[in-house]
């Protein structure tokens, strides 16, 4: 089976990749990029490709799924940051002094 042969996975597998590869383009990553870390999330999640036969399945783990999405950083803009420290700084010099 050569480097980057799909036909282990299982179609939920290949549904899954597909859906978070979508996801990583919708946020502007390339479409090369975007399957790299899609297949690597479910490489991750399942252990890798399937196969058939009892007592061969692994339990699953939906941490890298759960972390997905997150945007970091604050909410609000810089203008109301600065101005929100402002006026603590303020507040504080204001009641150092009373």
């Amino acid at each position: 089976m050569p480097q980057g042969d799909k036909s282990s996975y299982t179609d939920k597998q290949k549904r899954k990749a597909e859906h978070i590869e979508e996801g990583y383009e919708d946020r502007g990553v390339s479409h090369k990029e975007a399957a790299r870390r899609a297949w690597a999330t479910v490489n991750k999640e399942t252990g890798g490709g399937k196969k058939s036969g009892s007592g061969r399945g692994k339990q699953q783990n939906h941490a890298s799924s759960r972390k997905g999405g997150r945007i970091g950083g604050s909410g609000q803009s810089h203008e109301k940051r600065s101005a929100a420290a402002k006026k603590g700084w303020e507040t504080r010099r204001r009641q150092a002094q009373g």
